[in-house]
């Protein structure tokens, strides 16, 4: 037990230290995000809301859950980069220990510290647990959810199923409607092993489900209902229903997103090979094609608990995967952290499992099999980066293969360092790099995948000229200026520390405000500046009010050019 403990301390004590190592070389990291924390630090109503600024024109295009942890920390601890991204390596840290006792309550040490491990040194998981995006939280939730449902099982618990409700709907609240992806496997795995009539189970799982309706519901009832709040930000009707199952929603799987403006089809082509391919590949898939070969052997070779746990988890692998590998709307190579912990569980339970019954000659065919297609597999993505690396990675797996065969124990660690070295080396090389902008991508490389340019995707910084003149008189204005895109408006608030209105939101293709809404606001002295932005974006569809509103500042005020960016004072009269 004295030794467990050590080696869990060593796993989360180093989890933290390359969680938060540069940390801050980051900046504000996704400016959208850091700005809205901004606000929420300032304005409580923005904090509730998710607005993009203090003043509350509009909200972000998601749930506020992460923003809530952001602006509670931004409040505490000054609005800076450190203050928005802690927090998200703490719930890393979270994430790797909930894996760990999830695990650990049915299994074996070892398969709760590999599968702490796993999740810990994969490149993605590294990336979004460095970074100011909802996934960071969206995990910790599902991990929760995992854990309440495994309680749940072992003695038909409706409370513990009730609370996994609750993980669930907080997800829900954090990235809307992915959070759903786990529920098929959260309600199979309780209807086929929870050890009571199937009538209380039906009854348990319409009870776990109220408990979620309740958890993620509230807000939208609250938003619903209040006629003075921001406008919400990727709808097209001011609805938070709309976004949830339009933008957020279907459109992500039919690619009906209204009001998109594409933001670059860099995910590749939809079929299972998508999570192989190089857009994806390198930031989860380095132990996918093994934890699918274990997760079959395991289903198939073991019994009770661990083909329980293995259908928990395998269920959460598989659904997910296919959501992500077929769907046709907008996808970015970052949402695959939610595989993460699915691929982490599956092989730290089934090679452990495999390991004990290495007697078998299947157990040990399929456990040697799959350390040496793990180690292929990482020597394709990590031979790019480091060629070196990749021939140490399949030259020890291939080593590893063979001592597993003939069941020898020296070959479980080198095993383990051939289906970890790859992973980690490539999530060094994330550490060491500062990633901004709103399409991060894991690695070497802080560019982001696809992307239509400056201004939408990411933020500038604006010259000290520009600040001041935003600054100054700020306090006669409601805003400071108004500018297309929630990325233009981003760069200017974090600078000045002003609110400032991003007109049409993300895309700039929302209708907030219109042209009449926004001409009111100027009559009425609310808002200093329009800034032109560096690149706008329009799209097929949604509003064009944005842009009617550019015209009509560009037809009826004067342009001022300070340090590159052109400026309009919005004279009331």
């Amino acid at each position: 037990m004295r030794r467990e403990r050590l080696a869990l301390a060593v796993l989360l004590i180093a989890t933290g230290a390359l969680y938060l190592w540069r940390l801050g070389d980051s900046g504000w990291a996704n400016a959208y995000y850091s700005a809205a924390a901004q606000a929420g630090a300032t304005s409580w109503k923005a904090w509730f809301f998710g607005s993009s600024d203090a003043s509350n024109a509009i909200t972000v295009d998601k749930t506020p859950a992460s923003l809530w942890v952001m602006g509670l920390s931004a409040r505490l601890f000054g609005v800076n980069a450190w203050s928005i991204l802690v927090p998200q390596a703490l719930m890393g840290v979270g994430s790797v220990w909930l894996l760990y006792a999830t695990v650990r309550r049915w299994f074996s040490p070892a398969a709760a510290l590999i599968s702490g491990a796993v999740l810990a040194l994969t490149p993605v998981a590294v990336l979004m647990f460095r970074f100011n995006n909802p996934d960071a939280l969206l995990v910790l939730l599902m991990i929760a959810g995992a854990y309440c449902v495994t309680r749940a099982v072992e003695k038909a618990s409706p409370f513990w199923l009730a609370l996994a409700g609750v993980a669930v709907g907080f997800g829900f609240l954090t990235k809307m409607l992915q959070a759903f992806l786990v529920l098929p496997a959260f309600a199979l795995v309780y209807l086929l092993a929870a050890p009571i009539s199937t009538g209380r189970k039906i009854l348990h799982l319409a009870g776990a489900f109220g408990a979620m309706v309740v958890a993620g519901g509230w807000w939208i009832v609250a938003v619903e209902l209040t006629p003075d709040r921001p406008y919400i930000g990727g709808s097209q009707t001011n609805s938070v229903l709309e976004l949830t199952l339009g933008y957020n929603g279907f459109g992500r799987l039919t690619g009906d997103e209204v009001g998109s403006v594409g933001g670059g089809r860099g995910w590749g082509s939809a079929g299972w090979s998508r999570l192989l391919g190089a857009e994806m590949g390198s930031q989860i898939a380095w132990l996918l094609p093994a934890a699918v070969v274990l997760l079959v052997a395991g289903l198939w070779l073991t019994k009770g608990r661990a083909r329980t746990a293995l259908a928990l988890w395998g269920g959460w692998l598989v659904v997910t995967a296919g959501v992500f590998s077929f769907m046709n709307g907008i996808i970015h190579s970052y949402y695959t952290v939610a595989l993460a912990p699915a691929i982490a569980a599956v092989v730290g339970i089934a090679a452990t499992e495999l390991w004990e019954r290495r007697s078998e000659p299947v157990a040990a065919a399929v456990l040697s099999g799959s350390v040496a297609l793990s180690a292929l597999q990482c020597y394709v993505l990590i031979n790019e980066f480091s060629t070196p690396v990749a021939v140490l990675v399949l030259m020890t797996g291939l080593i590893a293969a063979v001592g597993l065969v003939l069941s020898m124990r020296w070959a479980i660690p080198v095993a383990l360092i051939a289906a970890l070295l790859g992973p980690t080396t490539y999530s060094f090389a994330t550490v060491t790099t500062p990633h901004t902008g709103a399409l991060p991508v894991a690695g070497p490389s802080s560019g982001r995948m696809g992307g239509a340019g400056g201004g939408l995707l990411d933020a500038t910084t604006p010259d000290a000229e520009v600040v001041t003149l935003l600054q100054d008189k700020a306090d006669s204005y409601k805003w400071a200026a108004a500018t297309i895109g929630s990325n233009n408006a981003a760069g200017l608030q974090l600078a000045s520390g002003q609110p400032v209105m991003a007109l049409g939101g993300f895309n700039g293709t929302d209708p907030a405000p219109t042209l009449e809404q926004f001409q009111e606001l100027v009559r009425s002295g609310q808002i200093h500046y329009y800034v032109a932005a560096g690149r706008m974006m329009q799209g097929e569809t949604g509003s064009d009010a944005a842009h009617d509103i550019a015209a009509w500042v560009a037809e009826n005020y004067t342009a001022t050019t300070v340090a590159g960016a052109t400026l309009y004072e919005l004279d009331a009269s």
